[in-house]
């Protein structure tokens, strides 16, 4: 029972004094983390109009709506659906309309005609992209809110993966989750709110031994975990860090390790 205790606090304060070694290979664990989507993507346009066709449809087999149900007669907003209605009697009429774009011209329309009424609550659509997008700041997690980003760090010490994902070596006392949730906190600082999808390596990475030197290959193992909160707060060996798209890191991993990598990113 002590001994089992004892392992499990040597495997909690593991360092890399011990680093794992199999096969003249020296073993790293490595982090995937990555920021999910924060809202939809634009629709395709034949999703648009497939979306659009099935609008026209149900509204065709639907019954009509009681105003005198919803609305207060003679009121601004029975005005103002009865005016967004016709636009949508027009566009039924066109199979190329859309229902949605001729409610959104109508709202506009309205809004310009009606702007001295008080009870009209002006509707805004936000703009899809951030302040981060538009001065291309790449170490904001406030960026690209349509798709995943994925964090990595540059170390000029490795010549042949300069930029690379947070990474370290193994210990012999400690397994592969626990070594890259210990090397993604050095690294990376403890400001991250973090969680790791499993226990089980998602890709890996080899570099083949050179013959003749000890211990010259590496195998890196890469985890896969999620940031909700927080930012990175690199570590002296850190120059440089970035939360990149998917598009992004096949031009800036290098060729043979993005490719390690590529099939466990999300497209979106």
């Amino acid at each position: 029972m002590f001994k089992s205790t004892l392992n499990v606090a040597q495997r909690g304060l593991a360092t890399t004094a011990s680093p794992l070694i199999v096969k003249n290979n020296r073993i790293l664990a490595s982090v995937i983390l990555s920021r999910t989507p924060q809202i939809t993507r634009d629709a395709t346009p034949f999703e648009a109009a497939y979306f659009d066709y099935r609008e026209k449809l149900e509204r065709q087999e639907s019954t009509s709506t009681p105003t005198e149900f919803y609305f207060k007669k003679g009121s601004v907003a029975e005005r103002r659906w009865k005016h967004e209605e016709a636009a949508r009697q027009e566009a039924m009429k066109d199979v190329s309309a859309s229902l949605t774009e001729a409610v959104q011209e109508s709202q506009v329309t309205w809004q310009k005609a009606n702007e001295s009424l008080a009870a009209v609550a002006k509707a805004e659509k936000l703009d899809r992209s951030t302040e981060a997008d538009k001065k291309d700041d790449k170490k904001s997690l406030d960026r690209s809110l349509k798709q995943t980003l994925y964090l990595v760090v540059k170390k000029d010490s490795d010549n042949a993966n300069p930029w690379q994902f947070p990474q370290g070596p193994v210990d012999t006392t400690e397994y592969l989750h626990e070594a890259a949730e210990r090397t993604l906190k050095q690294e990376c600082g403890v400001d991250m709110d973090t969680w790791f999808v499993g226990r089980q390596p998602v890709g890996l990475y080899k570099q083949t031994p050179t013959k003749g030197q000890v211990d010259s290959g590496v195998k890196t193992f890469f985890m896969k975990a999620r940031v909700y909160a927080g930012q990175v707060k690199p570590s002296k060996e850190i120059t440089d860090f970035a939360w990149l798209t998917k598009e992004e890191l096949s031009n800036t991993l290098s060729p043979e390790y993005y490719k390690a990598v590529k099939d466990s990113l999300g497209d979106i």
